[in-house]
Parts: C-alpha cells; structure tokens; sequence
C-alpha cells in the first residue's frame, strides 16, 4: 500500500468482510479530567465495548490502541507500544512533537462543527470591532473621554484572511454579508468565490499591501511561526489593524509592540500569546490600543467531540477513511 493510501485512510484496510468489533477496543484519555468525565459517559453509551481509560490509571499499557490527548506523554512509544491512531483535542496539532510520535501512529486532529462555528463567532466580531474603532473606544472609556471617530463604510475596509482551510473559508464566508472586500492567503492556491486569492511566499507581499484588517488563522508550522513580524507589517498599509485568533507562535510580540508605536499598526485584536497567561505588566497587556482575550475565540465541546472520536474509531476498525488525518509532511 502507498504511504499516500496509508495517510488517507488512517492505516492498512482489513480483507474484505474483516470486521475488528470482536476485538477489545481499548482507549486512553489523557487530557483535563473533568472533561474526561463527559468523554467517559459518552463512550459508555456510544461505544460500550470499548474500554475507556483515564490517564495515568492504565494497567496495561500494550493493550491500547487509542490515544485521545492534548499532548502525548514524551515516552510514548514504551509505553503504548502498539498504539494505532492518536485523537488530537484540538483543531491543531502544533502543541504535538511529530517527532516523538512513530511514523506507523495515525494523528487526527479535531474538526468539530462547533469549534468552527465558535471561531467564526469570535472573528466575525473581532474584525467587526476593529472595523468600528472599538479598541479606541474602550481605551477611551478607560481613559474617561468622549470621543468621536469618523465612520468608514465596510465597501471601503479591505480585509485580509492568512489561511484558507475551514476556518479562514468560513470566516470569508460570514464577511461577505457586510460588504467587506475580501482577500486570502494560503500556502497553496485556492479558488473562493468572492474572495482574491494569493499562495505562496512569492504573493505575500501584494497580498498585505490591499490589507486594511490583517487576519491570522494559519496553522502553526516552521514555516509560519513569526509570520507576523516587522517585514510582515512594514509590507501592511499604514495604519492597518490587526487580528491573531490562530496561536501565539505567529507573532513576534516586540515587533507588533514596534508597529503599533510607529503607527504601521493602528490596533490589534489577540486571543493569543506566547506566553498565556501574560505577566501582568506584559507591554501588549497594557497597551491602550490592543484588546487580549484569554485564548476562547473557540473550544471543543466534550460531548460533542467525544462523539466524533466514537464514530471514528469505529470507522477505523472497519477499515474506512477518518475525517481529519493530518499530513505530517505539512504539518497539519
């Protein structure tokens, strides 16, 4: 079988007519307990022949051959040794050392409708509030001062989204009814409806130079961590704001710090950090034209995710594709 078949159905299918259901199903959580409690009921009900395990209380290690995790534990392969598929909790996979994991362990990241539909909430609202001067106005507010901002008209607000996959297509899509022109950027080429396109490092820079609201909903690569950064600013139009709901590797906080004192960047929008939570006399913290949220633009729902990972195991063991394998050559 190729790598590729490999990759895409999340291992070998079994001959024809080969079901795994006799086979004990053996399943180990390892992530906060409370929420492993409602993973708990759920796959009692769900999938009540499985066995279902809260890290650490795992007697036999060698048996499991599910692993439902935020992070793996570092010695991962001593001690679930015939470990078949790892559930990433959440819709990225950055906060996993690929290089850790065995080459032969399928990793499957979140896609849950909920977790998109809480991101595109948040961003929707966020570009909203940037759009409309709301960081000025709260620091106003702060400040004790009335003061007025001349309004823009949405047709005249260019807006920029850097990843195209689920979220950022999404996002466009919830832009489009305010008349927004709207722009992307991706590693690959896409074509969006509505939407001008640009790929690749050689179209990054026009793609920054028609973007008044810069949006950040890349996954988290060597390839992107630090994306957003001096030479990323200095390329944006003056005054343009910024939003970053992705992770905090993306950007490079002294140099937002630099833009926003210089004026390349009028204000930003962060529900990440590199460092969360932030110390509290962290610069961007304080910062009168920056509003943080603590890392909620969106979350995984337990019952629902719990679900998703039930009807995937059993798509597993029947041989069939699993919504959500990453490509590890990627990196997402």
């Amino acid at each position: 079988m190729a790598e590729s078949d490999v990759e895409r159905t999340g291992g070998p299918r079994p001959p024809a007519g080969q079901q795994a259901a006799s086979q004990p199903i053996v399943v180990a959580y390892k992530s906060d307990p409370v929420r492993g409690a409602v993973w708990s009921a759920v796959f009692r009900s769900e999938l009540p022949q499985a066995s279902f395990h809260m890290w650490p209380e795992i007697e036999a290690g060698e048996e499991v051959e599910y692993l439902v995790a935020w992070v793996a534990p570092p010695d991962l392969e001593r001690v679930l040794p015939n470990l078949k598929v790892l559930f990433s909790i959440g819709a990225g996979i950055d906060q996993l050392n690929l290089d850790a994991i065995p080459p032969h362990v399928t990793i499957v990241r979140m896609l849950d409708p909920d977790l998109t539909r809480g991101m595109i909430e948040y961003a929707t609202f966020a570009v909203l509030a940037l759009h409309r001067d709301i960081p000025h106005y709260v620091s106003d507010q702060q400040a004790s001062r009335w003061s007025y901002r001349p309004l823009q008209r949405a047709e005249e607000r260019r807006v920029g989204i850097m990843g195209l996959g689920v979220l950022g297509q999404a996002l466009a899509e919830s832009l489009k009814f305010f008349g927004f022109p709207l722009r992307g950027w991706s590693a690959s080429p896409k074509t969006i409806e509505g939407v001008e396109t640009f790929s690749g490092p050689e179209q990054l820079g026009a793609f920054l130079s028609g973007c008044d609201i810069l949006v950040c909903l890349l996954p988290l690569t060597e390839d992107t961590r630090g994306i957003l950064c001096h030479a990323t600013f200095e390329q944006l139009p003056k005054g343009a704001r910024l939003l970053n709901a992705a992770r905090g590797g993306h950007l490079v906080e002294d140099d937002l710090i630099a833009a926003l004192a210089s004026g390349r960047v009028d204000c930003a929008i962060l529900d990440v950090l590199q460092s969360e939570p932030p110390a509290a006399d962290h610069a961007l913290f304080k910062h009168p034209r920056v509003m943080i949220t603590p890392h909620i633009a969106s979350a995984t729902l337990p019952q629902a995710a719990a679900q998703r990972v039930c009807r995937l195991i059993e798509r597993h063991r029947s041989g069939l594709p699993m919504e959500g394998v990453i490509d590890r050559r990627r990196g997402y």
